[in-house]
């Protein structure tokens, strides 16, 4: 209590001083003091101090967000069941060792759970792994499906890039056993159509083939022991140059200069056709056998997507590696080019947008018998397509519609809550979306301003006049247009209305 009394004492100085008018660092020094004592005399004992933040790699979605975000859903969502796709969901944890051992090198982000009733279990880290594990417990060997779900990635976050610990997924997976690259080309012209659909501006789809990479570095004289290794630090090519990944190969993975030279001249080749051509002939390469029959599989692709008129959009890329362990043919990845925004100096560098892949072998790593389902399948990443889209919105301004609400039931009088109330049940009941202010008698410019501020675009009027006359007002917001409609042609025309064309 002492302590508390020293606090008043303190607190009357700098009132005094105040008044005084005193100089104003002595004021700032007792200020200090006072601030001092009160922190240690802390609150209230025994009370907890909650830190009001969300968890690391982690974020709200407020409702402007959760609109923007909706949108691209609805537009992912739409280009999924056009191809012809069902949808399905999986748990958001799986056995730790349904996850161990498919990821290669990343396996350290992911999320371990404390032991519950004897199960040791992991948060997923992608929709693939767990779509596996789905087909083979379930006997199934064809299926198109598209999930959208989170996963969790125990990884270091870069929230403005769109880089979470907690994010969706939106993929998109054909199984099954077809003749080579048809499924492969219609992953490709999905992600087409989406990023073309999103306007997100000028974009890439870099494709290589696994096939292709091994026979590389076979050919190239990387041990059959550094496959992988290798592979992760070609993946790092589109964030590092050429010359920081080779000193990682050598320095750090003990490759050899001459092998790490000679990976050099092919990682930095990208084209068309034509460089598949050419590398059809290339002495080294056309003498292993997984690397002609990758480059014969891509020269088959190339075919199909020209039949669709995506290969402008298309880039042969032998940098392309995509780290993961589980791909064994195509993979592929979409890329912005250059973020066009007038308001922020330096463009927003997102990395990559989509990606993805043939995995014909993780079924059967799961299939009890080892029976295989070939799979190719393409990830959206909806969070830095959503981060592009929140930023652009902030700088142009744009109004966002948080509510899909078409009409405002309001009235000029007082006294007409129950009308108001009858009118909007029978509104409801008609599947018309609808909002009534929560006041007995509102005034009616009141009601007009929370339509400007919504964004509603009618306001149905009830008035004395019109409840005798059997009508409703019909207000437009926008043009303050008033006509007087039947009250049983009211839904009619408000779906006429408010239907978007």
């Amino acid at each position: 209590m002492a302590e508390e009394a020293a606090v008043r004492v303190q607190a009357e100085a700098v009132r005094r001083l105040k008044q005084d008018q005193a100089d104003p660092d002595e004021i700032a020094k007792e200020v200090a003091k006072l601030l001092e004592m009160k922190a240690q005399l802390g609150g209230d004992e025994g009370k907890h101090k909650f830190v009001l933040k969300t968890p690391k790699g982690t974020r709200d979605y407020g409702p402007k967000q959760m609109a923007i975000r909706e949108r691209v859903f609805n537009t992912i969502i739409s280009c999924f069941k056009r191809h012809g796709a069902e949808v399905i969901d999986t748990p958001v944890f799986e056995l730790k060792e349904t996850l161990t051992g498919k990821y290669g090198e990343d396996s350290k982000l992911i999320y371990d759970l404390k032991d519950q009733g004897g199960e040791l279990l992991s948060l997923r880290y992608d929709l693939t792994v767990p779509f596996a594990r789905y087909l083979a417990m379930n006997k199934i060997t064809n299926i198109k499906r598209y999930h959208i779900a989170k996963v969790y990635r125990r990884d270091n976050p870069a929230m403005t890039r769109g880089r979470y610990r907690e994010f969706y997924q939106c993929d998109f997976d054909i199984a099954g056993q077809f003749d080579p690259m048809i499924p492969d080309a219609e992953c490709l012209k999905i992600v087409h159509e989406i990023l073309s659909d999103l306007q997100l501006g000028d974009f890439l789809i870099k494709v290589n083939d696994r096939r292709i990479l091994d026979g590389m570095f076979a050919v190239c004289g990387v041990p059959d022991s550094k496959f992988r290794t290798i592979c992760s630090s070609v993946d790092k090519l589109d964030k590092m140059p050429w010359e920081e990944v080779r000193s990682e190969m050598v320095g750090e993975k003990g490759l050899s200069p001459e092998a790490a030279d000679r990976i050099g001249e092919y990682v930095q080749l990208h084209g068309g056709l034509d460089l598949i051509e050419r590398l059809l002939q290339d002495p080294r390469l056309s003498q292993n056998k997984l690397a002609k029959e990758g480059l014969g599989d891509m020269k088959l692709l190339f075919e199909y997507l020209a039949l669709f008129g995506i290969t402008g959009k298309i880039s042969f890329d032998l940098s392309l590696a995509r780290g993961l362990d589980y791909y064994t043919g195509v993979i592929f990845e979409a890329v912005l080019l250059q973020q066009e925004n007038d308001h922020v100096e330096e463009p927003v560098s997102v990395g990559s947008v989509a990606g993805g892949g043939r995995y014909d072998g993780l079924v059967g790593m799961f299939d009890p018998k080892g029976r295989k389902v070939p799979c190719v399948g393409v990830s959206i990443g909806i969070e830095r397509i959503f981060s592009i889209l929140e930023q652009r919105v902030e700088a142009s301004e744009e109004k966002i519609r948080t509510t899909e609400t078409q009409v405002l039931v309001a009235s000029a009088q007082k006294k007409l809550l129950e009308e108001r109330l009858k009118l909007i049940a029978e509104l409801w009941d008609a599947g018309i979306k609808a909002e009534v202010l929560y006041k007995k008698n509102p005034k009616l410019l009141n009601q007009l301003q929370y339509c400007e501020d919504t964004g509603i675009p009618l306001v149905a009027i009830v008035g004395e006049q019109e409840l005798k006359d059997g009508v409703v007002k019909l207000r437009v917001v926008a043009t303050r247009e008033e006509v007087n409609v039947r009250r049983e042609s009211l839904v009619e025309e408000i779906r006429m209305r408010t239907s978007r064309p």
